[in-house]
Order: structure tokens, then C-alpha cells, then sequence
């Protein structure tokens, strides 16, 4: 940075740099409707989950287990967890239950009523893991406060003894639906001699949802591969108005350079007054921003920072707030109660300077960077998971540009609304960016699994981060502990939480560190395979008519199929890319995906050479 300063001017002129526009359609599928029911059992959430996964997870076990003996004796399907009988070899399918004595308990919760304040939540459920500072966790229970591992249906529940192969190719949660086979013992306990997942569900073609919408339009537009007519280039972005014609849909436009989408998590503002962590956190903010807008390093890093179609904010966008101590006496209290309240709050509870702090931020970025906002377990927003996003009015600077449509209004159906901008989404978020399927998290459901598993390190024994998100995508359930030790919202009709489709790109945030993998692309279901066909016949069709209508329009049609070759290879799928992002705050990362080879590489910001 000090060479690029202090060097003379360069006489060449300085070229200008303009961000490529990318496609961003968001699924609205974790929306809650405006009206709330609380009054609800939670019962339901497990039957919906159940009766979604039970199909694909009695496929696979059929697949493995239909044409199985042992010692002579077939294994037998049996439909309910209470139709098994002792000594019968057989297999069933249902929902996990951990039986957990350090999991949090509401009835115990409400028997001691002599608590003073919430008790602090436990780093781990599982007793192993557990600290052994608490004289009632950890080795010093006894045989009866034993983890155990329950499986259980609409019929009933059994207890599942897992042998040491099993247990250790597969860590479960409670909420997995999974297949068990065995046999169960004189004591009623099911030994379980092999099991099966859902596994990962279908995943979308790229640019499935184009199909789908340019079908229901009834006109072609050419090759889903690069064959469309690139839209009107962006407009200055100066302005919400210009924003709202300044189209970031660049659908499939062949010959264009390669676009990147950044994710940051835990950006922890505060108020600013903490000290030198706070200054330090500040400063590294700000670095963050001068690379985003192009204001930082030499002509290499503003090109390359020009590369990056969209942020995503994924939760933890201000600091965690600390809970204030209760009064030393009720003189004290009083005394707060009775405290002056200035514009309608009281100054010594509520502090809006982090969150005028991130407007500021969302207003600088927002005029040439569209931002999709995920709420986290520190920001301003509902504590149970869907988490709806956070609310416009305390974004009073940034809130112009969340009704500025980055789409024209001819170019999205009438049933779904226009992307905005500046997306404010919910937590877990769903979307399409440039035609891949992404899936993303604030966090809290990943930390909820990890309080069931034991988590080593990189040299011991344990689960690692990512290698918890890939079972998550093989049980297709993205919160299986939701709503057992994860607040969520009584769904009734439907679970959102049940993967129908596997996403392209997976990432989590606030996590310990960073890590990645790919994964294969998951194998087509049979089921489909008839509904593929009809797609297929549906693609050629379009296909014929927008190659019609290209000969119309294009010059110079070698070149320009060329190009399309080129971009086809990369319509493929490569696989699953799974993201575990760290907190910002603590460790100045930030990861850049490539949006045509879904590659990750990071950034890393300092301060004072740390």
C-alpha cells in the first residue's frame, strides 16, 4: 500500500471501472404471514417433517435392505416404530428424539421459581462434551442421566442402542428422520445394525427458475446457455430512481467478465465506546468499505474489486449486546424507572448508534453495490427462527433503496414481487444469484446442531463445521433441532425448514473459522425422471423458437456462438459448495465467490499489522 502511495502519477489515462451486473431473484420461502398464531402446538412441525421425508429416506432403505437376509432370516419393513416385535429382524423409518438431561427443560424451568433471572444457556448438550466446572454435568451423572437416542413416529417411540460402527459414521440430532434396521433385545431397546439418510435432494438445473418463468411468458429468449439477448446496460446507480431501471439481471449474457459475490458475517458494530477492540473493529470496517467502493490499493485491487456483482451481510451486523445488571437496590431501580426518556425511549437501555452506524455504512455501498441483509442473533429482529428481516424504518438513509426494483417491472411475474436493491431478507435466506440456487444462515442453526455433537479440533477427534452442513443437506432439514432446543414459529401446513431442492452454494456465518468443500452434484431421483423429460421437450421447443429469433436480430452470429460455447461449460453443475464464514469482527475475513466456477478465495483485512 505505501509503494502504491507514494509512486508518481502514471501518465496513462485511467480507465473506468464498472461492476457487472448479475441476476438476483430471492425465494420468499421462510416469510411468515403478517398475521401470527402462537396459540399452536409444535407437535405438528414433527408430523409435517415426517410425513415429507419418510418417502425419499424408505426409498433409500428400500434400495439397501429389500433383498438383504442375516444368518438366514430376511430383513422385514415394518410401517410403524410399535409394530416391532423382540428378535425379528427388521427396518423402520422415523424422527430422531434426544434424550439429553442437559438440554433445557421448560418444566424444570418453571419449577424453579425461585430463580432470580434467565439461567445462561449451556455451551453443550451432549454429557461428554459437557464442561465438567458444573458438578451436575459432565462424568459426575449417573447411569439413569445417559444420553439417549430415541426413534419415534405418530405409533410411538422406541429406544435406538447404536454399535460402534454406526455411531461413529453417523452423529444425529434431534429432528433427523432417518431408517434404521435390527432387531430389538429382551429389554425393548432396538439395536441398530445399519441405518439410512434422506440424502441430498434433487438439485435445480441453472437457471431453472428462467425456464419456468420465460414458459409462463409463452416467449423464448433464446438458449438457456447464453443464447438471450443481454439486457440494457445498468444506468447510474447515483439515485434509488436509477437504481430501480439499473437492471442486475444480466441473464446469461455471454463475453461478460467474471462476477463475484462477497459474504461477510459479524461485522459487530457498536457504539464506539468499548475502547480499542471497538476502534480496532471500526477500522477494519472501514477498510472494508474503501475495497468495496474502489477506494483502496492500486489498479489491480480496484479491478478486482469491481468484479463483485453483490454483498451479502450474513447475521451479526451489530455487536451483541451485554444484559444490564440488575439494580443494587431498589432505590437504584426506582431511580432507572424514573429516568428522563428522550424521543420516546430510555437513553440508558437502548443506544442507536450501532444501528445508525450500519445505515451509514448500507448508504455508502448501496449507490453502486446491491446488499442482501440476513439477520443474525445480535441484530434487531425476532428471536425465533424463520427470523423476518429487519425492519426498513431504522435504516431511515439506505430504506430508498429497498423500493428500488433491480429489474424491469415487463421482466417479473405479476405473482412475485420485484427484488429490491437492498434486500432485506429473512434468516435462513433462499435465492437464485446468476441462476445458482443459494441457501444461507445467520448461524444459530448450525451452533444448535453443534451443542448435540462433540466438535474437536483439527487434530482430535470431531465434527467439523462443514462436515456438519453436508449432514444437514443429507437430512434435508437445514434446523432439525428446531423446535426442540431452537426457537422457531408453529408452522401448521407446511415445514420450510424440509429441503425439496439441494442448493448450489450453502454458507453459514458467524462460525469459528473458515472452511469449505465441495461436494458431487447429488444423483436424479427415478421419481423424476418422467418430469425431466417433459422439461426437456419443453427446453428444445424454447430453444428452437429463441434460436429463430436471434437469427433475426444478431450480426456477426460465428463470434457470438463462439462465446456461447464458451459459456455453456459453465451452466454445469459442479456440485455443492458448502461455506463455513467466520466472524469479521474477530478475524477480518471475507469470502468471494466466483459466480461461473463457484471457487472461493478470501480476503483478509488488518489493522497495525496484526
Amino acid at each position: 500500500m505505501a509503494e502504491i502511495l507514494l509512486r508518481a502519477p502514471s501518465p496513462s489515462p485511467i480507465p473506468a471501472l464498472s461492476r457487472p451486473a448479475s441476476s438476483y431473484r430471492p425465494l420468499r420461502t421462510f416469510t411468515l404471514p403478517a398475521e401470527k398464531h402462537y396459540q399452536q402446538q409444535y407437535s405438528d412441525i414433527y408430523f409435517l417433517r415426517l410425513a415429507k421425508l419418510k418417502p425419499a429416506v424408505e426409498r433409500h432403505a428400500i434400495e439397501a435392505w429389500q433383498h438383504l437376509e442375516i444368518a438366514g432370516e430376511a430383513v422385514r419393513r415394518v410401517d410403524r416404530v410399535l409394530d416391532v416385535r423382540q428378535g425379528e429382524l427388521c427396518w423402520v423409518a422415523g424422527t430422531v428424539y434426544m434424550e439429553m438431561g442437559l438440554k433445557p427443560n421448560v418444566l424444570e424451568d418453571i419449577a424453579k421459581e425461585h430463580w432470580m433471572s434467565v439461567p445462561p444457556g449451556r455451551a453443550k448438550y451432549l454429557r461428554s462434551a459437557a464442561s465438567p466446572r458444573d458438578p451436575d454435568e459432565g462424568a459426575g451423572a449417573g447411569p439413569e442421566d445417559e444420553d439417549q437416542m430415541m426413534l419415534e413416529d405418530e405409533s410411538g417411540r422406541v429406544r435406538l442402542l447404536m454399535g460402534g460402527a454406526v455411531a461413529g459414521r453417523e452423529r444425529l440430532v434431534t429432528g433427523c428422520v432417518i431408517a434404521v434396521m435390527g432387531t430389538e433385545n429382551a429389554q425393548g431397546d432396538f439395536e441398530v445394525l445399519d441405518l439410512r439418510l434422506p440424502e441430498l435432494a434433487p438439485q435445480p438445473r441453472r437457471w431453472a427458475r428462467e425456464r419456468g418463468r420465460e414458459g409462463r411468458r409463452g416467449r423464448g429468449r433464446g438458449r438457456e446457455r447464453g443464447r438471450g439477448a443481454p439486457p440494457p446496460p445498468p444506468k447510474s446507480a447515483g439515485h434509488a430512481t436509477a437504481t430501480a431501471t439499473a437492471t442486475a439481471t444480466a441473464e446469461r449474457a455471454p463475453g461478460r467478465r467474471s462476477q463475484k459475490v462477497a459474504i461477510v458475517s459479524g461485522l459487530g458494530i457498536s457504539g464506539g465506546d468499548d475502547g480499542a477492540a471497538a476502534a480496532e473493529s471500526t477500522m477494519k470496517i472501514e477498510l472494508l468499505m474503501e475495497y468495496l467502493l474502489g477506494e483502496a490499493g492500486g489498479a489491480a485491487e480496484q479491478a478486482a474489486s469491481a468484479q463483485i456483482s453483490r454483498l451479502i451481510i450474513a447475521g451479526n451486523s451489530l455487536a451483541d449486546t451485554t444484559t444490564t445488571p440488575l439494580a443494587a437496590s431498589a432505590t437504584s431501580a426506582v431511580a432507572v424507572k424514573k429516568a428522563a426518556k428522550k424521543y420516546g425511549y430510555d437513553a440508558a437501555a437502548y443506544n442507536p448508534a450501532p444501528t445508525a452506524h450500519l445505515d451509514a455504512l448500507l448508504a455508502r455501498l448501496l449507490p453502486t453495490l446491491p446488499v442482501t441483509l440476513i439477520p443474525g442473533a445480535s441484530d434487531p429482529a425476532n428471536v425465533s427462527i424463520p427470523q423476518q428481516p429487519i425492519h426498513h424504518a431504522l435504516f431511515p438513509h439506505s430504506r430508498a433503496y429497498a423500493a428500488a426494483a433491480v429489474v424491469p417491472p415487463d421482466v417479473v411475474d405479476e405473482a412475485e414481487p420485484a427484488p429490491a436493491w437492498f434486500d432485506a431478507a429473512t434468516n435462513p435466506w433462499q435465492g437464485d444469484v446468476q441462476g445458482w440456487r443459494w441457501l444461507g444462515t445467520g448461524g444459530q442453526v448450525l451452533d444448535d446442531v453443534f451443542k448435540y455433537v462433540d466438535e474437536g479440533d483439527h487434530a482430535g477427534p470431531g465434527v467439523d463445521r462443514v462436515e456438519m452442513m453436508e449432514r444437514m443437506l443429507r437430512w434435508r432439514c437445514i434446523a432439525p433441532t428446531a423446535p426442540d432446543t431452537l426457537w422457531c414459529y408453529p408452522f401448521q401446513t407446511d415445514e420450510p425448514f424440509v429441503l425439496t431442492e439441494c442448493p448450489h452454494v450453502f454458507f453459514a456465518g458467524n462460525q469459528p473459522r473458515f472452511e469449505t468443500v465441495l461436494l458431487p452434484p447429488p444423483e436424479e431421483e427415478d421419481d423424476d425422471e418422467e418430469d425431466d423429460d417433459e422439461e426437456e421437450g419443453e427446453e428444445e421447443a424454447a430453444d428452437e423458437d429463441g434460436e429463430k429469433e436471434m437469427e433475426m436480430e444478431k450480426e456477426g452470429g460465428e463470434e457470438e456462438e463462439e462465446e456461447d460455447e464458451d459459456d455453456t461449460d459453465h451452466d454445469v453443475s459442479p456440485g455443492v459448495r458448502l461455506i463455513a464464514v467466520p466472524s469479521f469482527q474477530h478475524t477480518g475475513l471475507v469470502v468471494l465467490v466466483d459466480l461461473r466456477s463457484l471457487e472461493v478465495e478470501l480476503l483478509r483485512f488488518e489493522v497495525g499489522g496484526r
